[in-house]
């Protein structure tokens, strides 16, 4: 069995569309559909149903992407153990991250780590979504919520506040808010809906009552400029707040408070450039974490 077909057809199967898995692997369109019906003949099986929409694995493709998860799995450890008996730290390593975390403490954090080894390249992924290390969208993942399944290494790494701020423009320009009476006919700067993906989110709603005018934006860079602007109030992470000397943290008795959990791939977590990522993020953050909450 050619490993390079089973490669490209493990990518496919991560993916759920050639298109997109050849993006991954930097082929042609046509190149991986022809490697995967060359795989299928090889094997005289049907490993993929394929729609305009995408693919979905048949009974002997799920077979094989368990044997080949397996083998993927074996080659890592020994790049890994033939990696660690030298002092060079080389390859790619991606960091899925919430895009509070990652813009506002990652992106500082991780450049002073690439800086460190040439030979390393950091992806830093601050978005607004989960990642799956079982597809190998991430090697690390930092997650809101403490998963409950698959097969990972867990940590908690930190716990951190939320509070409600106004630019002082604002409050110059519209007056104080000294309780949550106050807060009536102002303008909420929140999150979209929709794109709601966690649980941990849900810090909206409490004072989504009190003000009915609404601008929701789908990032919390977003929320964060709008209100730093002076276009209304929002709740906002407090260790990204204190970056900016003119915003306001307003209703001191409203706090919320979140968790952030380290996750990696169990096959993945003990190659070289991973665990040096893993441990300087666990580290930064243990450094700075009384930053992460309102004083």
């Amino acid at each position: 069995m050619d490993w390079e077909r089973v490669r490209i057809f493990l990518e496919v199967a991560r993916a759920g569309q050639i298109l997109k898995a050849s993006k991954h692997l930097r082929l042609n369109h046509a190149t991986v559909a022809r490697q995967l019906t060359a795989l299928e003949r090889s094997l005289n099986a049907k490993l993929l149903e394929r729609h305009t929409s995408g693919c979905t694995l048949t009974a002997a493709g799920e077979a094989l992407v368990a044997a080949a998860e397996r083998a993927e799995s074996e080659f890592l450890k020994v790049g890994s153990s033939i990696g660690g008996q030298t002092e060079t730290i080389t390859g790619t390593v991606r960091v899925g991250a919430p895009d509070g975390l990652g813009n506002y403490f990652l992106a500082d954090q991780l450049g002073c780590l690439a800086t460190r080894h040439p030979g390393l390249v950091i992806q830093l992924v601050p978005l607004p979504r989960t990642f799956s290390l079982s597809r190998r969208e991430a090697d690390i993942a930092i997650t809101l919520d403490r998963p409950k399944q698959g097969r990972l290494v867990l940590s908690k790494l930190t716990d951190y506040t939320l509070s409600v701020y106004a630019a002082a423009s604002y409050l110059a320009r519209e007056g104080p808010i000294r309780d949550q009476a106050d807060l009536a006919g102002r303008l909420f700067v929140t999150h979209v809906e929709d794109f709601v993906y966690s649980r941990a989110l849900d810090y909206a709603s409490v004072l989504g009552r009190l003000m009915s005018r609404r601008y929701e934006c789908g990032s919390v860079v977003a929320q964060m400029e709008a209100v730093r602007s002076g276009h209304g109030v929002g709740i906002l992470h407090d260790y990204a707040a204190r970056r900016y000397p003119e915003l306001r943290r307003l209703l001191p008795d409203v706090r919320f408070v979140r968790n952030y959990w380290l996750t990696s791939h169990p096959d993945t977590h003990e190659t070289r450039r991973v665990q040096e990522v893993h441990r300087f993020i666990a580290t930064a953050v243990k450094a700075a974490r009384s930053s992460f909450e309102a004083d």
